[in-house]
């Protein structure tokens, strides 16, 4: 029975992939619009945190679960595709293994954090199956343009929104040291933009760790096949 739901995953059509996408796309606009607007009414007293803004690296599966299905098929889908199976699969993980950043505040947004993370690994396993993302050397370096532009977006949020700092989009702020275990030392030793460097190279160096490693799982599933 297990064979064949796998079977049944590696054969999934790029529709099917599509439909599951986007209404994960719709649960996760849901949930996080009633995150924000708890945290909005129920907890800052009417007045908006921007430590909360849905733009960290594990808020991007929100935005491009919902966009990906209306891409034509090619180079820019697969990318996408590619991303969210390496980058949000290995968010979810580390959300997952370490959930500090989520236990808090009320029961209700705990759980939100625990439904999301599960939900990046189960998205992330789902483009790995069915064939949707690109296993090659190629489709890992098509995500890293995309990973500085969303980078880039990170910072512009982190430097133009009020508070002078309360932002702190993929935990890369230029206004403090880094709250992330490990690089909350590095960059008192090292400066907060080193620290910030190292923290995204890390981030890399993981995503192509979980890229390769599924890589070469695939390729060993078919090898045994053959």
């Amino acid at each position: 029975m297990e064979n064949s739901m796998i079977n049944r995953l590696f054969s999934l059509p790029e529709k099917g992939t599509d439909r599951i996408l986007f209404a994960c796309g719709i649960f996760l606009a849901a949930t996080e619009l009633y995150k924000q607007l708890f945290l909005f009414y129920f907890i800052n007293s009417r007045h908006y945190d921007w430590w909360f803004f849905p733009f960290q690296l594990c808020s991007l599966p929100l935005y491009l679960c919902l966009m990906v299905p209306f891409l034509p098929s090619g180079r820019l889908k697969k990318a996408f595709c590619t991303f969210m199976q390496d980058y949000n699969l290995l968010g979810g993980i580390a959300a997952l293994a370490v959930p500090d950043g989520f236990c808090h505040i009320h029961w209700t947004l705990t759980l939100h954090g625990y439904l999301w993370h599960c939900l990046l690994v189960l998205i992330g396993l789902l483009l790995l199956t069915s064939g949707r993302s690109d296993l090659s050397r190629r489709g890992f370096t098509d995500t890293i343009p995309w990973f500085f532009v969303f980078c880039g977006i990170a910072t512009a949020v982190n430097v133009l929104a009020p508070g002078h700092g309360r932002a702190d989009m993929f935990y890369i702020s230029p206004y403090a040291p880094s709250s992330q275990p490990v690089f909350h030392g590095l960059s008192l030793r090292l400066g907060i933009w080193p620290a910030n460097l190292l923290y995204l190279l890390t981030i890399l160096a993981g995503a192509a760790l979980i890229h390769f490693s599924a890589a070469a799982a695939i390729h060993l599933r078919r090898s045994r096949l053959a």
